[in-house]
């Protein structure tokens, strides 16, 4: 295990690797809540080592790590071991509290009762055996002696409190007397062994064996481990393992096989670093480091739904980082954030270098659970004085406490600002993200464009249309494939100064008129847009055909900062010659098209596949509107 820290101390930056495809389709936006970019200037500092774990009781919080010296803002450095407690409101040093331990701790967790469950690579605490697990009294840190946990090994690395349970996990192999290999499963008031949880992970991809990251979802039913392991209860489980706990404890029938490939073997022996589920418990999210690896999620970030059993699962979407590793994620209140090591995300085409599509983001990320792709929040690991560390490898801790998002780190700088080792993103300050889609009414409007500056407007109730009429739009000039997302429309905007020679464009749409748009050459204009034939956008993706080809594409796009995939994915399709559309919209449940012949058809769309088979004509070609247009696209106003 040692050695595997020694290389992670070090900063590795990979190569890129080729993004997997994405697998599900059907999630509908969330609305998300954003945590200030903005870290709280109240928050104290350690001076050395690294911060690894918070934990809250009342207005206190608890953090543990590598450190030996701390300091409130405005104050001077005190010698702290490993632990510290602090005042969430003042930022005031807790003095009371002072325990003595003799390594580092990795992970707290609060009992039932209100005791601070402390877990790590430490021997001795307040001068009395408790060998990598302990519990203390949250005001004096005073060794609570009747607290049965026990631990052996090297590490405990994390303590997940979830009821009455506690589970831990680490590289031990022995709990309470009793052997348990890396993960077990104690009475969180008492620390008693709870004997009908079996779960052992064994037998390393190399070097030590060990599990590294741990999640128990809300309703307390699954639980995901990720480490360096092989096999669990003797079944081929490499990096991830995922355990049914309602009734008797058992490993699910659940695999995947993309932390199977050795990604930079030489560097990383394990690569599934961390991983965290979502509030409602329906899907987690796995992140990792390791490099590159043939058709691995190496330096990645993959979501997984809980409900899912069967071998060879895929994620859900996966975004790529270029090859920089990731090292933490929490998941919480419908965003993913993510820290690590890394300088892109979205970054699929890169190669240790911003590759086509990439969106800077310094160390710390916040991800669209729906398609994973970057929302704009972008505080970065930056901002250490001179003389201290200014980037180190290692987001060793994202945690959601009751007033925002902690970070724990192995730096000197966050969020453009001193803060030494530890920040606090407070939820003060941050902002709502509403969730957004293409119009969801039945009836409304069909525009086509008839010429620059020009659009037929047609009422559609979703299989009749309606009498046409000629509108004014004088914004809507040089314009391609279009599509609307809420109040907003996005369309492809010809322009030879732009390095593919488009980009697409915002405007609001609000009563039937197109604004002035806002966004202009030098904003995905690595995305050539006006390739498109026609596109639509629907639950996180844009869809969209291309002239000559007949396959239907989509990309993610992200409405929070008008950001396109990097990815360019294919959906299944049969029977319907997509190389001859002109224009696309969706239109309750349908998508409907024009056709180079200037007719319209639609045909039944779910986001799985299209069976041209079951497509309809809507208007003949030659009648009162020329639907030959690229510039099509459905409004309810």
């Amino acid at each position: 295990m040692w050695r595997w820290l020694a290389v992670l101390a070090a900063p590795v930056l990979a190569v890129g690797l080729l993004a997997a495809p994405a697998r599900a389709a059907g999630l509908t936006p969330v609305t998300s809540t954003l945590t200030s970019a903005n870290p709280a200037d109240e928050t104290p500092h350690a001076q050395n080592g690294d911060t690894k774990a918070f934990a809250e009781i009342g207005t206190t919080v608890y953090v543990g790590g590598s450190f030996t010296s701390v300091k409130a803002t405005g104050g001077a450095w005190t010698t702290r071991n490993y632990l510290f407690a602090y005042d969430r409101t003042t930022g005031a040093l807790k003095t009371g509290f002072n325990p003595v331990l003799d390594g580092a701790v990795h992970a707290l967790a609060v009992s039932p009762d209100g005791k601070l469950i402390v877990g790590g690579a430490f021997v001795n605490v307040n001068g009395v055996s408790r060998k990598n697990l302990v519990e203390l009294d949250p005001t004096s840190g005073a060794t609570v002696a009747s607290w049965a946990g026990r631990s052996d090994g090297g590490l405990v690395r994390r303590t997940i409190v979830v009821g009455n349970k506690l589970y831990i996990a680490g590289a031990f192999h022995w709990v309470n007397g009793t052997q348990h290999s890396l993960l077990a499963r104690l009475d969180a008031t008492t620390g008693a062994i709870d004997p009908t949880f079996q779960i052992d992970a064994s037998v390393a991809r190399a070097s030590s064996e060990l599990v590294w990251g741990l999640a128990v979802s809300p309703d307390g039913r699954t639980l995901v481990a990720v480490g360096n392991f092989t096999q669990v209860n003797g079944q081929a489980r490499n990096q991830v393992v995922v355990v049914d706990l309602a009734g008797t404890p058992v490993v699910a029938n659940w695999s995947t096989q993309r932390y199977v490939a050795p990604c930079y073997d030489w560097s990383f022996p394990f690569y599934a670093r961390d991983v965290d589920f979502s509030d409602d418990g329906t899907y987690f999210v796995v992140i990792a480091d390791g490099g590159r690896g043939d058709g691995a999620y190496c330096d990645a970030i993959a979501r997984f739904e809980t409900v899912d059993r069967g071998a060879g699962i895929d994620a859900t979407w996966v975004n790529y980082t270029g090859t920089d590793s990731v090292t933490s994620v929490e998941v919480t209140d419908n965003v993913v954030y993510v820290g690590g090591h890394f300088r892109w995300l979205n970054n699929a085409n890169g190669n240790d270098s911003a590759g086509a599509g990439a969106i800077n983001r310094f160390g710390l990320g916040a991800l669209d659970p729906i398609n994973g792709m970057p929302l704009v929040w972008n505080p970065g690991r930056s901002g250490a004085p001179a003389g201290t560390t200014t980037w180190g490898p290692i987001m060793w801790e994202l945690w959601r406490g009751s007033t925002g998002l902690y970070a724990g780190f192995d730096s000197d700088g966050v969020g453009n600002e001193y803060h030494g080792r530890m920040g606090l993103f407070p939820l003060a300050g941050g902002r709502t993200v509403a969730a957004v889609n293409a119009p969801s009414a039945a009836s409304g409007f069909l525009y086509v464009s008839s010429a620059n500056g020009q659009a037929t407007k047609v009422p559609f109730d979703g299989t009749t249309l309606g009498t046409p009429v000629s509108t004014s739009q004088p914004n809507l000039t040089a314009a391609g494939a279009s599509f609307s997302i809420g109040n907003k429309l996005y369309w492809s905007k010809t322009d030879a100064s732009a390095p593919s020679g488009s980009y697409l464009d915002v405007s609001i749409f609000s009563g039937g008129s197109v604004g002035a748009p806002w966004v202009s050459s030098g904003y995905n204009d690595w995305f050539n847009a006006a390739t498109m034939t026609g596109a639509f956008y629907l639950d996180g993706r844009m869809y969209y055909t291309k002239s000559g080809t007949n396959r239907l594409f989509y990309r993610y796009l992200e409405p929070d900062g008008y950001i396109v995939g990097c990815t360019e994915f294919t959906l299944p399709s049969t029977g319907l010659a997509w190389g001859g559309v002109r224009g696309l919209a969706w239109v309750s449940g349908k998508l409907v098209y024009g056709n180079q012949d200037g007719s319209l058809r639609a045909v039944p769309f779910d986001g799985t596949a299209v069976d041209g088979a079951a497509s309809v004509q809507l208007a003949a070609a030659g009648g009162g509107v020329n639907w030959s247009s690229r510039t099509l696209f459905f409004a309810t106003s």
